[in-house]
């Protein structure tokens, strides 16, 4: 690559403790930066000039970007993932103004596009319900059904990642089903299960028969003592669209669903903002009233108890 003290930067973010997927991502991101500007604009880093971001962000936004593979994409890049790789840009910039390295424009240069902000989409209540009891229905090998059961129940008890889902071991829950998960960026939080969620669990446990620390495994039948493997996050998300589509559910629902959904359906009962936060793992509070959508439902409810001339 041409962009100076790249392998600097990189090792920066390692020695800071940032996750494996952050520096992979940062290394991806500016890789397609750079060859953007060797094969796209023909451009030195040192000659880089605001113009140049500007073709920057509309390179992403376009059909004609490769990948840092060099591959062509059809697929367009949502407007997260294009504001992923320019905060990855700025980021860079910032570490070589902390060097006291030469830099063609200042981070600030580097301008986030604007966020869409669609139509909160959150199952009602009585539909995330159903998803979550369907293994039961649409699985004929029992071992599936109860654990494709009992992740469902988890996701939308504690409100979790699917990331911190898939990463579970056995040993992390206690006797009263709470759970001591590590999430994004290495920041460590209780999670707790219901008591419903966790007798799914301890009946899923109770029909295996291996002694693989993590709590939720792929079904090998009767070789599942030789499972060296974890349940895939690509697995629970395929298995959430076939429950939703066989259920006829129309709103997306996927495993952030059920994320965002508890934080709703909490806030709907009256949780304190501040405890969802807490819950969820954000840093801001404002992160989290992102997550809490009042359902329709509800917000019709309140608009005929409380509109003045009712």
């Amino acid at each position: 690559m041409a962009l100076p003290l790249l392998d600097d930067f990189l090792l920066s973010i390692r020695t800071n403790n940032y996750s494996s997927e952050t520096l992979y991502n940062y290394e991806r991101d500016l890789a397609v930066f750079d060859r953007f500007l060797e094969e796209d604009v023909a451009t030195a880093f040192a000659d880089v000039s605001k113009r140049t971001i500007e073709l920057y962000k509309a390179y992403l936004t376009s059909r004609d970007r490769r990948t840092a593979g060099r591959k062509k994409t059809p697929q367009k890049l949502s407007a997260g993932s294009v504001n992923r790789a320019l905060s990855s840009l700025r980021a860079y910039l910032k570490y070589l103004v902390d060097a006291d390295a030469p830099v063609p424009v200042p981070p600030e240069a580097v301008k986030l596009i604007k966020m869409p902000r669609p139509h909160a989409r959150v199952a009602e209540f009585d539909a995330l319900v159903r998803l979550i009891e369907s293994p039961a229905r649409f699985e004929k090998i029992k071992e599936v059904a109860m654990r494709n059961r009992a992740i469902l129940e988890t996701l939308f008890a504690t409100g979790m990642r699917i990331s911190e889902l898939v990463s579970l071991n056995r040993d992390q829950i206690d006797e009263t089903g709470r759970i001591f998960v590590r999430g994004k960026g290495k920041k460590e939080r209780f999670v707790y299960l219901t008591p419903r969620a966790k007798s799914h669990i301890d009946a899923y446990m109770e029909r295996r028969d291996d002694a693989h620390p993590a709590l939720f495994i792929p079904y090998r039948g009767r070789n599942a003592e030789k499972i060296s493997s974890r349940i895939s996050t690509n697995y629970v998300q395929m298995k959430m669209k076939q429950y939703r589509t066989r259920l006829g559910i129309n709103v997306p629902t996927s495993p952030h669903s059920l994320r965002h959904g508890f934080a709703t359906y909490l806030a709907e009962q009256g949780a304190n903002p501040a405890a969802i936060q807490i819950l969820l793992g954000h840093e801001s509070l404002q992160t989290t009233t992102r997550y809490v959508h009042a359902s329709d439902r509800y917000a019709e409810k309140t608009h005929k108890q409380f509109h003045p001339l009712k």
